[in-house]
């Protein structure tokens, strides 16, 4: 969606500045000096870091089976990845399976649900995908080889308010009741509450209290818990120890974590650190771009003032922390690859 606005915004400019061939001379000589800023940024970042390796980056290289496991964040993007792996699965031809809509979606799951799990992904031909919402199982504790792990990031509290208005749509209530007949419909005044006055009262759902748990089912406040895992200590809300694990984790399993802000980027790196299966993603993905760019568009989202945004970062800490840690990693990643130009 941002990146079409933006699109959308330069091409508005543009014609604009077609006005004259002065302000096109200004606009060029403006590019010109902005890339030249780029490209010392990237040579003063790569003294930074030092020398950076794409083969010691990527994990992909660990895999002993071609097993792509995408357990999606919400709220992210992912519903837009997902999209663009089934595109990419005929152009690349690896088999795409997805969970089913649960009528209760747990992310946190017992010993035995991990263990069934993993079986099931095992199961797959490879090449295959499986996309689900789920926590980060470690498959080598039921003797089964790793997949190949991917996921996405967003900044935790602008996906923290799209979490609240989407679960507040009316087409997102009314596709659950079709799907699940039995399920009721929500209270008006739940819905007709804004986030704004739902932070600013202390609302119990609002209100984010630090190693607060809520396990299972409607625990989509943080991204780490993805990332950390089914243990105990994973379920507190914003803590030091879920969020040393998840960077753990992200470290020694995935491939490549996304980040939804950078999308660019983050396809740039998918294609050369995940080539089996991201070959090619951003020529699809700019050639399907208007059709990506509307799925779980809510047009029932709001404004939120920053001052709002401020509150609730006060208790993102950890999350905020965490998102950096992926953002820094992406970008290294991108560094190894040495391309001449920026995404």
């Amino acid at each position: 969606v941002q990146l079409t606005n933006e699109r959308m915004k330069q091409t508005a400019e543009g014609e604009a500045f077609l006005e004259t061939d002065t302000i096109l001379r200004e606009e060029e000589n403006e590019e010109k000096s902005r890339t030249i800023e780029g490209d010392v940024d990237a040579y003063n970042e790569r003294e930074f870091y030092g020398k950076l390796d794409p083969m010691e980056l990527n994990n992909t290289r660990k895999a002993k089976k071609e097993i792509l496991f995408f357990n999606r964040v919400p709220k992210v993007g992912s519903q837009t990845a997902m999209e663009l792996l089934k595109s990419l699965s005929i152009k690349n031809n690896f088999h795409y399976h997805k969970d089913k809509t649960q009528k209760v979606e747990t992310i946190k799951l017992t010993y035995n649900e991990e263990k069934r799990l993993s079986n099931l992904v095992n199961t797959f031909q490879p090449s295959s995908v499986y996309v689900k919402h789920v926590c980060f199982t470690n498959f080598t504790k039921f003797n089964l080889d790793m997949p190949i792990y991917v996921n996405m990031v967003r900044d935790p509290v602008e996906r923290v308010i799209s979490w609240y208005y989407y679960v507040r749509a009316p087409w997102y209530f009314v596709e659950r009741k079709r799907a699940f007949p039995d399920l009721p419909l929500p209270n008006p005044n739940w819905l007709k509450k804004d986030f704004e006055t739902c932070v600013k009262t202390n609302d119990p759902e609002c209100r984010y209290l630090p190693g607060h748990r809520r396990d299972g089912f409607g625990d989509h406040r943080r991204q780490t818990m993805f990332f950390c895992g089914h243990a105990d200590d994973c379920t507190g809300f914003n803590t030091e120890v879920a969020m040393r694990k998840a960077k753990e984790n992200v470290e020694k399993h995935y491939a490549v974590v996304g980040v939804l802000e950078e999308l660019n980027k983050t396809l740039t790196v998918l294609e050369h650190y995940v080539p089996r299966f991201f070959k090619g993603a951003k020529d699809v993905y700019y050639n399907e771009v208007q059709i990506f760019s509307k799925i779980n568009r809510n047009i029932y989202k709001p404004s939120v003032a920053e001052a709002t945004k401020d509150i609730v970062r006060k208790n993102f800490t950890r999350e905020l922390e965490f998102f950096d840690f992926c953002k820094q990693r992406l970008h290294k990643q991108y560094l190894a690859l040495n391309l001449d130009k920026k995404p």
